[in-house]
Order: C-alpha cells, then structure tokens, then sequence
C-alpha cells in the first residue's frame, strides 16, 4: 500500500512486562532480512537478546486499531539517551508514523538537552530514516552503524 498523507491511528501507551513475547516477534520479523543479509539470522537468539535486554520502564508500545504493533525504548545513559527497540510492523512502515514516533522522541530529547545514540546494522533501510532526522555517523564495525544526533536549540 503506498504511503497515505494521513496517518493511520495510532497511540504510545507504556510498554508492560507481558508485552515482551509480542516485542520480541516483532523484532525477530522485522530484522530478519538484515540478519540474514549478513549471515547473521539465529532463529532464537534474535528473540532472547530482546528478552534479556527488554525494560518495560523506558519502553513505549504502540497500538493501532488492531493491536500491538510496534514499539520503541528511550533509555537514559550518563550523557546521552540510547534509542533502542524501534520496530514497527512491516504493514505499517511507509506511513509516516516511525517518522511521528521519532519527532516526539527527539522533541523530548531536544527540551531535556540530551543527544541520542544509537546502533542499526549495515545496510539497514532504517538508516535513511534517522538520517532524515539528523542522525550523524559516530562509528562502524562490520555489523552495525552507531550514530549520534546532538541536541538542537
């Protein structure tokens, strides 16, 4: 379905502890062509470093008419913020509402005077979406990108 100029409905709601087994399929769905891409697709271990990593307190699920789908953590570092867990149902990308999502995270960021990391892997389409929103290149290995978006006035 091509991209709309009206954003499906959607909200943030905080993220439960029971939510982990849905983030953790969605994870596994949206980052399988990448993995594999690098040779790096592991059936369970995509979805246990989601486990073993997920903190319900900085994480944001969000919800459509039909549910679940997708979800986003902010969690706090010492001088920054660390943009983590970013999924959003493949059905939904294209629409505009990554881009919504990532607005209101950035104006958070922005009041608060915090620059925010984080890390996608090499060759992921995510990159041009962070790019657009003033995502610089910090550092690269041969799996993942790091970038760095400072804070604006």
């Amino acid at each position: 379905m091509p991209p709309t100029s009206t954003l499906p409905h959607w909200t943030l709601r905080p993220a439960l502890p029971e939510d982990v087994e849905a983030v953790a399929e969605l994870r596994a769905n949206v980052m399988r062509p990448d993995l594999e891409r690098l040779g790096r697709y592991d059936e369970h271990r995509v979805r246990q470093r989601l486990r073993d990593a997920y903190v319900p307190a900085y994480t944001s699920a969000l919800e459509t008419p039909d549910g679940f789908a997708g979800c986003v953590t902010l969690r706090p570092a010492a001088d920054c913020w660390w943009l983590e867990n970013f999924f959003l149902s493949p059905a939904l990308q294209g629409h505009g509402i990554g881009s919504a999502v990532l607005r209101g995270l950035l104006s958070r960021a922005d009041a608060e005077r915090m620059p925010v990391r984080l890390n996608v892997l090499q060759g992921s389409a995510a990159r041009r979406l962070y790019e657009r929103h003033g995502f610089a290149l910090e550092r690269e290995d041969p799996v993942d990108v790091f970038l760095v978006r400072k804070c604006t006035p």
